[in-house]
């Protein structure tokens, strides 16, 4: 995550906004933020994420207002830069103000927008024709906006800046808590921290972060939270493994398997490595992290080289976690982390993109394969050991539903007590949501 832009070193804002633009034009295409944003570097990557992650957050009212506007695109890169430059010129709200705290994104007067957006439009030859087209299509927005927005009353993407299927479920299966779901979901996530308990103490961090005057508190039972985020490189203890990014929710994870010295233990989908790091600072256990994606299992061992938590008890392994003959040797594992694929709906604050790539079909793909991880994991579990089975996610199907489909297949499987679906919800308009969305469902092997 960024730290705030120092707005005398910013790029202009038109080259913040040709740069989000393809961002924004790449995630129409397919692709996601993160990747979109891996081909931005240096100091254009703080800016172009900022104005890019504002423009996904309000993309369902962006386009609805350019369809009042525009008949027919005549460039995908004139969409796209439409789009980023509506998203812009959106009624300031509270989710914004904290926006501006949170990525540092300045605010910029609506003529200043236009002007910038048509300049952009000017340095590129597939959109310099068409600059006379976007600034009067922007400059009519400015003029009859009032009457557009009324338009766009009881237009669901337009108000919620969701997908329609999203809304739906979401409301069918949260009938009083899908408004507060959608609403913390345009809020910026904030910038969560666990503190490595064998490195040093929350206290010590606290102090540190105090000394370095960045304003952060307690929260849960290892973890600190900044009021203002900052460039994890940049804060005190980052080199010394002090601690590791992970949201307060995912922080509940390790400690529910309950691992204790000596423990052979399992993380079936390991990779970025938060929960298999909290794992190794509870306990001194024999750990094998598997990941089926290689370059992502690297950053596993990346991540506890810096917080010296690699042994030669932990071992590290690239397989598909229901092909037992890939990587199991035979000898069963006393606890089982499993954080399986998921739609990722939980997470849509710190990855505003996961609502427009998803589909319905999604929700039928990801609860077969989570499925079949679950039941291939559980044959290497020991009578006695514990699974916990864990998604990012909000949907039920990815959750309850898995839950209790899989009590109905193992009857040697007995539910422990654990925090069931945790939600991400907003108080009020001014309050932001503590932490993301997660399922997490605990079972005991009966002998």
């Amino acid at each position: 995550m960024p730290s705030p832009a120092d707005p005398g070193l910013a790029p202009p804002l038109s080259v913040l906004l040709l740069s989000a633009s393809r961002v924004v034009q790449a995630v129409l295409s397919g692709r996601s933020l993160t990747e979109a944003l891996a081909e931005h570097d240096g100091k254009l990557r703080p800016g172009t994420q900022a104005v890019s992650f504002h423009a996904m957050r309000y993309l369902g009212w962006a386009r609805a207002v350019a369809r009042s506007l525009v008949k027919r695109y005549p460039h995908a890169s004139f969409e796209a830069l439409m789009l980023v430059a509506l998203s812009l010129l959106r009624a300031d709200t509270a989710a914004q103000s904290r926006a501006q705290i949170v990525l540092g994104m300045p605010v910029y007067a609506p003529h200043i927008v236009v002007d910038q957006a048509v300049t952009a439009a000017s340095t590129i030859p597939s959109l310099a024709a068409y600059k006379g087209l976007l600034n009067a299509t922007l400059r009519r927005f400015l003029r009859e906006r009032a009457s557009i927005e009324a338009t766009l009353v009881g237009v669901p993407e337009a108000q919620w800046n969701h997908p329609e299927w999203w809304i739906q479920q979401l409301s069918v299966a949260y009938p009083k808590q899908w408004q507060q779901i959608l609403l913390a979901a345009n809020y910026p996530a904030p910038l969560t921290l666990r503190v490595n308990r064998r490195r040093t103490t929350r206290e010590a961090a606290l102090a540190a972060f105090e000394a370095a005057g960045m304003q952060a508190r307690a929260v849960g039972e290892a973890g600190i939270m900044l009021t203002v985020p900052r460039a994890v490189t940049q804060l005190p203890g980052f080199a010394d493994g002090w601690w590791s990014v992970q949201d307060a929710g995912a922080q509940l994870a390790a400690p529910l398997l309950q691992v204790v010295d000596g423990m052979r233990v399992l993380d079936a989908c390991a990779a970025p490595g938060g929960k298999t790091a909290h794992l190794l600072e509870l306990a001194d256990v024999e750990l094998l992290a598997l990941d089926a994606d290689p370059s992502r299992l690297q950053r596993v061992g990346q991540n506890l080289e810096r917080l010296a938590l690699h042994s030669k008890k932990v071992k590290l392994a690239t397989a598909d976690a229901t092909d037992l003959g890939a990587w199991w040797d035979g000898k069963p594992f006393d606890a089982i982390l499993a954080d399986v694929p998921c739609t990722a709906a939980g997470v849509v604050r710190r990855h505003p993109d996961i609502r427009w790539l998803r589909r319905p079909a999604d929700l039928r793909r990801t609860p077969a394969l989570q499925a079949r991880i679950v039941d291939a994991l559980w044959r290497v579990l020991k009578p006695g050991g514990r699974l916990l089975y864990t998604t990012c996610s909000i949907f039920p199907v990815e959750g309850e539903g898995q839950a209790l489909a899989f009590l109905q297949r193992h009857t040697d499987a007995r539910r422990l007590s654990a925090p069931g679906q945790l939600l991400p919800l907003v108080a009020n308009a001014d309050v932001e949501a503590q932490h993301d969305g997660f399922f997490y469902a605990l079972f005991a092997k009966q002998s």
